[in-house]
């Protein structure tokens, strides 16, 4: 139900822009509703990355504070993850969900930070 896109191959110390939609929610569902980036990375348990409340209200990680931004577009029902500066250690599948994980996890977007 939340399709997530935008990842790929970039070196360290560049940008990505994830995203993601939720073409079945509708948009009286989708707009109160803090969403969330999440990422797991080889060998590791899915951690929550970034969210943002229905009145965009955000928090993040420690581990990405600074570098990623999340933002939302109601109309269009997405979000958004501006990913900068990236590390080796950003590699991961990123995933969206709503704050509770309430939706079933789709397949994700790869990202891998490697030169």
């Amino acid at each position: 139900q939340l399709q997530a896109s935008g990842g790929g191959l970039v070196q360290p110390g560049g940008s990505l822009r994830l995203s993601c939609r939720a073409p079945r929610m509708i948009t009286n569902t989708f707009a109160p509703k803090t969403m969330a980036w999440y990422r797991q990375g080889p060998g590791k348990q899915r951690e929550l990355v970034a969210r943002i409340t229905g009145s965009r209200t955000t928090d993040y990680a420690d581990s990405v504070k600074g570098r990623f931004t999340i933002s939302r577009d109601n109309s269009q029902k997405k979000v958004y993850l501006q990913m900068s500066s990236l590390k080796p250690e950003d590699t991961a599948v990123y995933y969206c969900n709503d704050d509770h994980e309430n939706y079933a996890w789709g397949q994700g977007t790869l990202v891998t930070v490697s030169s």
